[in-house]
């Protein structure tokens, strides 16, 4: 009986440090990840804002790429009423079945002078971040 004791409280401290290191991994990941989630989000509105679609459709997933050819997305971005600024206003990332996930809340400015708010989904692709989804 002591012995049973003894494997089962072992089994529970190692189920609660298996626990605890994933929260930690789980917390590091997301921590970690909001920086380049930003950056890739600011050269990215950074390329459409100068005109430089090639450099933003360097930027999109794979997904989006497969939606969208360069040609189509040229077309896209410089349809008036074309992006002249923009202010990342929030950064969060989380993971969604173990891979981590971004969403940057964004002010852009249209040349016509509309406001709009826009959220746009970043994922990791291998090493990089890549802007996800239909950006405008």
């Amino acid at each position: 009986m002591r012995t049973g004791m003894v494997f089962a409280g072992v089994a529970v401290a190692l189920c609660c440090v298996g626990v605890a290191g994933l929260g930690v991994w789980n917390l590091q990941v997301v921590t970690q990840a909001a920086g380049p989630v930003r950056e890739t989000t600011d050269e990215f509105l950074r390329s459409v804002t100068v005109g430089d679609t090639d450099g933003a459709y360097d930027r999109l997933c794979e997904e989006a790429r497969g939606k969208w050819s360069e040609v189509g997305f040229t077309s896209w971005v410089k349809t008036p009423p074309m992006v002249r600024d923009y202010e990342i206003t929030d950064v969060s990332v989380s993971t969604r079945g173990g891979r981590p996930r971004g969403t940057v809340t964004v002010q852009i400015t249209r040349d016509s002078g509309t406001i709009e708010e826009r959220k746009l989904p970043v994922v990791q692709e291998g090493r990089h971040w890549r802007i996800c989804g239909d950006p405008f």
